[in-house]
């Protein structure tokens, strides 16, 4: 049931995310990534609203909590995730741990897309 909920709000959180980015281009235009911009936001409030609310507030079954969190949010943005960790890691009083994951995260990110974009353009050229 966990693979099937899962599955259901991944495509959910997929249609969202093409959505807005339609709807924040139409509006603001591709001049700057605001529509990625914006869903990471979003999806980062939405991590830490409903990860509590279905933890401490509201009763829902594991198997919908792991849907909506890893499927429909994992789809929606994977930043959620990583924001939601590295405010799990200063609550939990880790602040080095916290700013080597953030800055670790965001230069090997970085980095890991320009070397896959250095070694695609290679292989067009060499090809």
């Amino acid at each position: 049931m966990t693979l099937l909920s899962i599955a259901v709000f991944a495509v959910l959180g997929a249609f969202a995310r093409y959505a807005q980015t339609l709807f924040v281009q139409g509006l603001l235009g591709r001049e700057f990534p605001f529509a990625t911009l914006s869903i990471n936001v979003l999806g980062s409030f939405l991590m830490g609203l409903l990860f509590f609310l279905t933890l401490d507030r509201l009763s829902i079954s594991p198997a919908v909590r792991t849907g909506l969190l890893t499927g429909g949010l994992g789809a929606y943005t994977t930043f959620s995730t990583f924001s939601l960790e590295s405010l799990s890691l200063f609550e939990q009083g880790e602040p080095a741990k916290a700013l080597l994951y953030i800055v670790g995260s965001c230069v090997l990110g970085i980095g890991a897309a320009a070397l896959g974009a250095y070694l695609a353009r290679a292989a067009g050229a060499a090809a």
